[in-house]
């Protein structure tokens, strides 16, 4: 995408995420870009695009970056841009967080609405997480997980089971609080680091993936 192509490109979606670089970018947070990108290819209502940066020769693209305050020392830098029916820019994100495919996807559905899947996870559920992170009263709190045991009773095996493990996360993060996310998270992860079958594994990966589902993702919201 460069200065011209910018608004014509973004006026066709109802939401675009676009990463502002460096010209000829690599390195790992280009690699998870890439990721990210090729998981979002089949999403028809999701725009994913680049901008290069120059701040030398023509200075391509400088424009754009002066534009929505992108600096070089903060590359890469990820927008989310949400889009009226007449083509003009509603709402702009910007992500914040560790820089993870996984959490540029999670940064995208709360931000949108819009679902990338991840193994292991349900989209219902992944939304009754959302809703869950956003509650301060274990009152409210406990209606998602009584909402999520009814929903789990009409999903086929292996769906409920995948189910079981969110409402299990709902009640412990009720009862010890979000700092409970982090806490499993490294254990979790610990287990990963260690040595396991294949099987348990692939199992392991997929409960961080869950997990992944409660993290609020970080984000500068500008209107």
């Amino acid at each position: 995408m460069d200065t011209a192509s910018f608004d014509k490109l973004l006026s066709k979606f109802k939401v675009s995420v676009v990463k502002f670089d460096v010209a000829y970018p690599y390195g790992d947070k280009h690699e998870e870009y890439a990721k990210f990108s090729l998981a979002a290819a089949e999403v028809e209502d999701l725009f994913v695009g680049e901008v290069g940066i120059k701040d030398y020769g023509d200075k391509d693209n400088t424009d754009l970056a002066e534009r929505f305050k992108v600096k070089k020392e903060d590359f890469p830098v990820v927008i989310l841009f949400k889009v009226f029916d007449n083509g003009k820019i509603a709402e702009k994100h910007r992500f914040d967080g560790d820089f993870k495919a996984d959490n540029i996807k999670t940064f995208i559905r709360q931000k949108s609405g819009i679902y990338l899947p991840r193994p292991g996870c349900v989209e219902e559920f992944d939304n009754l997480a959302d809703r869950l992170m956003t509650l301060t009263d274990s009152g409210s709190k406990g209606k998602i997980i009584v909402e999520a045991e009814t929903i789990k009773e009409k999903l086929n095996e292996d769906k409920a089971k995948k189910a079981e493990i969110y409402i299990k996360i709902m009640h412990k993060v009720v009862s010890e609080g979000e700092k409970f996310i982090d806490k499993e998270t490294e254990r979790v992860t610990k287990l990963l680091d260690g040595k396991v079958s294949e099987s348990k594994k692939k199992q392991l990966e997929k409960r961080i993936n869950i997990l992944k589902s409660f993290a609020r993702q970080k984000s500068k919201d500008e209107l």
